[in-house]
């Protein structure tokens, strides 16, 4: 498994907290910060699947 498979993951739990947090305290500002990082992370992991894909491809 790649390793940008595993940090997108973190990337996209860590922005559902944030999002929720500022869901929570009505802090627009964190939910805002939360969504781009949880779409950062989809980014990351769909490239690391991208890049698994290939590896599998070559063997």
């Amino acid at each position: 498994m790649d390793k940008n498979r595993l940090d997108g993951v973190a990337h996209q739990v860590k922005g559902t907290l944030k999002d929720v947090a500022g869901k929570i305290t009505g802090n627009e500002r964190l939910q805002a910060e939360g969504k781009a990082e949880k779409a950062a992370g989809n980014v990351q992991e769909g490239y690391g699947k991208g890049k698994d894909a290939l590896r599998d491809i070559a063997k």
